[in-house]
């Protein structure tokens, strides 16, 4: 009886043991190429709102503050017309350099930062 019960115990806390054990898994951010195809994005449907909700607060990209202004009234004119895209060159432009560094907390969705590049790469109209 001594024995069944030993036994009993050893495997009721190895059941205990393995099943407070966890593993974490990583996924990278995007399983899409990044430099793809280019996806189809809208100026002012697509981008507006993120720079709108994620840069254009209080103390950041609004007037008086950091350029470049991102109210979404003002905010295609800054970004194309002060130089923070290179449709050229998408990969060195001011605005995807800092999106992808020091402002990534900021715009943490990997989707939104692609929707950015893909913008450039389309040329960066004002659709």
């Amino acid at each position: 009886m001594k024995r069944l019960i030993l036994y009993a115990g050893l495997i009721l806390a190895l059941g205990l043991g393995l099943t407070g054990c966890y593993k974490d898994t990583i996924l990278p951010d995007s399983l899409v190429d990044p430099d793809g195809t280019p996806q189809f994005v809208s100026f002012k449907t697509d981008l507006a709102p993120i720079f709108n909700t994620k840069c254009a607060l209080t103390g950041c990209h609004v007037d008086g503050a950091h350029k470049p202004y991102m109210k979404a009234e003002v905010s295609y004119v800054n970004i194309v017309n002060n130089g923070f895209v290179n449709t050229v060159l998408p990969k060195q432009s001011i605005l995807y350099n800092m999106i992808n560094g020091e402002m990534k907390e900021y715009i943490p969705a990997a989707a939104d930062r692609q929707k950015v590049y893909d913008w450039i790469r389309n040329g960066a109209p004002n659709n």
